[in-house]
């Protein structure tokens, strides 16, 4: 079998695992169709992603239901202002055994597959470092020893946008550590009525798992081997680049309401997003639709506005609609 058949197979694998994982967190999940998308994103490029919405919007029952569909490790970490580093990666112990004293490691709740960092907004910049290693390397260092994280290791973070007291920015190393900035937006009024009806029965939704280890594997190494567009790739630099300010050609709304634009990790996710959105619709290859498709979340939180732009009230979501028509 060639390897060009192989893909192929791999590629209706995936699409039909993709598939499955929404019907299995449709079956509690109450619309949210985009951000499931979204996520099944996040998952098969082995990213992480930041959930932003105000608080009851089933943020931490789309992660758990979708570490349920894979049956997954799922860890949560509740972040709150007294919350330690050591709370998150674990610490060493003292422990006597057969007359000896030793260290021993015990091990946070950051060793699952899929982590919940639930309000990471709510803690200091000192704590979310914490997840800085953990996420770019799939390993944590305590003392002199650094452990490995389970494999697959992925996070999915909240953001309360409404809530200020209490809370702290994320900084901007964090921030493009995230392939994604998913917008969890309000339900409309007949799936509201849906939740309301689902979640005050008798009868309680259950997730069984519905993808295997093995598909999940075939799908994250099926996404690299994904072909794109050379216009795709063009589009996607041209993208990131029209974020910054210093930019000659750069847009007067950039100049004015942009302190620092996307770096070249903004490049590089918009493609690997492409092709991961792609594959999960059984695409053969990755083109400019998918990069346009993905602009918004994958952009939004890589950029620093003025404070200019708070005053005027324009958002990077705006800002970078702008852009998207201005480019493309």
């Amino acid at each position: 079998m060639t390897a060009i058949t192989q893909d192929a197979e791999r590629l209706e694998h995936a699409a039909n695992a993709a598939s499955r994982l929404r019907e299995a967190i449709g079956a509690v999940v109450v619309g949210q169709e985009s951000v499931v998308d979204a996520m099944l994103v996040t998952l098969a490029t082995r990213g992480h992603a930041l959930l932003v919405g105000v608080p009851g919007l089933a943020k931490t029952l789309l992660v758990s239901s979708l570490a349920k569909a894979l049956d997954l490790s799922f860890g949560r970490v509740q972040f709150t202002p007294d919350l330690l580093p050591a709370d998150i990666t674990g610490t060493d112990v003292l422990q006597e055994r057969d007359g000896h004293r030793q260290l021993q490691f015990l091990p946070g709740p950051i060793f699952h597959n899929l982590v919940l960092a639930d309000e990471i907004n709510r803690t200091p910049p000192k704590t979310q470092a914490a997840l800085l290693q953990a996420m770019q390397e799939r390993e944590v260092t305590v003392g002199p020893t650094t452990h490995p994280l389970p494999r697959p290791f992925q996070v999915f973070a909240t953001r309360n946008p409404v809530e200020q007291e209490g809370t702290y920015p994320l900084p901007e190393a964090q921030r493009d550590r995230f392939l994604l900035e998913i917008q969890v937006d309000y339900p409309s009024a007949a799936e509201e009525r849906e939740v309301a009806l689902r979640t005050t029965s008798s009868i309680a939704p259950v997730v069984t798992p519905v993808v295997t280890r093995d598909e999940l594997e075939a799908m994250t190494t099926l996404v690299p081997r994904i072909p794109v567009t050379d216009e795709a790739v063009d589009l996607a630099v041209k993208l990131v680049r029209a974020t910054r300010p210093g930019e000659l050609d750069a847009l007067s709304d950039v100049r004015e309401y942009v302190r620092f634009g996307a770096g070249p990790r903004g490049s590089q996710a918009l493609v690997l997003a492409a092709k991961a959105r792609a594959a999960l619709r059984g695409e053969a290859a990755a083109d400019v639709e998918d990069v346009r498709a993905l602009i918004v979340p994958t952009l939004r939180h890589r950029l620093v506005l003025s404070y200019r732009a708070d005053a005027d009230g324009l958002d990077a979501t705006e800002l970078l609609e702008r852009i998207r028509r201005h480019v493309t």
